[in-house]
């Protein structure tokens, strides 16, 4: 049942943890999904969760668990024992779930509590799990699955389908293996009723299911999901042996924290941030693109006072400066902004980039000859069209928007060759380089038109 997490609802709560009243608590929190208590938790004080929490049964207070944001997940495991932590949460997680904990968790906390968790088939798939990059697909995936063997017949693919089963939330494709273990197909649970007399499972299944390598990287992996509109896809090692699988909910997860990351980049912030985050967090965040831009600032003042005497002698000059800077600033982050979308959608790949650059150069030549004109038509009825002004600003522009054009689309590209994260090349880097350019076009187009009309 989907809930309102209203502040009535949340003072309700936060009144059955000051008055201590288990029953009453237990019984509304059974009626609620584990991400509605997860967005209840957030709201309350630290001891009013850690109450509604010891309430719940363990397999559904790790489920909540894994829902709150990470740094509500740290508060309530700041006082936890590690023996509690292994034994109320990991041992009913997912492996790859218990992966993404532990790896929250203090490094040197870590072998203590998996050394804790009583499964040691569990605490061996985690040791190993975390050997895996956490941006590739080794380092997403998890191990429960259901595997069955090429030559199994039906009845036994069955009896051992059900064994499996058991210990496991979900199941959304069956694996088939081979005596190595390696992946030889998908069985389609519709074949044990249209099929239920074959002899070996091999003549029944999928052959040549999609799959990706451990060392896949995420962004890859998300793009399969979305070509070939999976909800899972297992996962192989260099030999082709089945080692795990991810699903859907997991690439999602992925790629929203992946998105978040983008955008706060391009928006001059240098690490995730959040709105409750401490004063200190978000000004060590924020504060190194401003120190950049005041830089920038500072270079542009030290080109405009090397033409004070242009100034002196046509004032009109200073009239558009705000123009020419914020014009390519525009253009640069709108072709950066193109350039970054395709490589992160997959329509957009480096082989391909002379193509992309001569086309942005076709789209920049008209875009810079529309606002040129316009401008000078402008000025013609503003200003004396014998005024320098008139020309430079025209001149200046149409450069300005060429330069802009290609180095918005230079850089995400050089970025993605040196396999740095082009997302950056949206924000104000392309605002602060362009506006220098700028500023230096516009002054030596100036300058030199001023001197010629002398």
């Amino acid at each position: 049942m989907q809930i309102d997490i209203t502040p009535e609802f949340i003072e309700k709560f936060r009144q059955l943890a000051i008055a201590r009243n288990e029953e009453e608590a237990r019984e509304e929190l059974s009626k609620l999904h584990p991400a509605d208590i997860a967005e209840l938790f957030h709201e309350l004080e630290i001891e009013e969760a850690e109450f509604l929490d010891s309430l719940l049964d363990e397999e559904r207070a790790a489920d909540v668990l894994m829902e709150l944001d990470e740094d509500d997940r740290k508060r309530l495991l700041a006082n936890m024992p590690n023996e509690e932590i292994a034994k109320q949460f990991l041992e009913h997680l997912d492996t790859d779930d218990a992966v993404d904990l532990i790896q929250e968790l203090d490094e040197e906390d870590r072998d203590e509590i998996i050394s804790h968790i009583d499964d040691m088939e569990q605490a061996g798939d985690i040791i190993d799990l975390l050997k895996y990059d956490d941006d590739t697909a080794g380092g997403l995936m998890g191990t429960e699955m259901i595997i069955v063997n090429e030559n199994w017949s039906m009845p036994e693919c069955v009896k051992q389908m059900r064994a499996q089963a058991e210990d496991m939330d979900e199941i959304y494709n069956v694996y088939v293996v081979d005596n190595d273990n390696r992946l030889r197909g998908v069985f389609p649970l519709k074949k044990m009723i249209t099929h239920p007399s074959v002899s070996k499972i091999k003549n029944v299944m999928q052959t040549d299911p999609i799959s990706v390598k451990t060392d896949t990287p995420i962004e890859d992996v998300a793009l399969d999901f979305e070509k070939y509109d999976l909800v899972a896809m297992p996962v192989i090692d260099s030999i082709g042996r089945l080692v795990g699988r991810i699903t859907v909910d997991d690439v999602m997860d992925r790629v929203r924290e992946q998105n978040e990351r983008d955008y706060q980049l391009a928006s001059g912030l240098s690490s995730d941030i959040e709105t409750d985050d401490t004063v200190l967090s978000q000004t060590k965040a924020r504060l190194p693109w401003l120190l950049i831009g005041m830089v920038g600032g500072l270079a542009n003042s030290v080109i405009l006072g090397n033409f004070e005497a242009g100034f002196a002698t046509n004032p009109a000059m200073a009239l558009f400066i705000p123009l020419i800077g914020g014009t390519g600033g525009n253009v640069g982050i709108q072709s950066s902004a193109i350039v970054v979308q395709g490589l992160a959608n997959g329509s957009l790949e480096l082989r391909h980039a002379a193509k992309q650059i001569w086309k942005e150069m076709s789209v920049a030549l008209i875009n810079a000859v529309v606002i040129s004109l316009l401008v000078f038509a402008y000025n013609c009825f503003k200003l004396d069209p014998l005024n320098p002004t008139t020309l430079a600003v025209s001149l200046s522009l149409f450069g300005v928007v060429l330069f802009a054009s290609v180095f918005g689309t230079l850089v995400p590209l050089a970025l993605e060759r040196f396999k740095i994260d082009p997302a950056i090349a949206t924000g104000p880097f392309i605002t602060i380089t362009n506006d220098i350019i700028g500023m230096l076009i516009y002054m030596l187009i100036s300058g030199a038109l001023m001197g010629l009309f002398n």
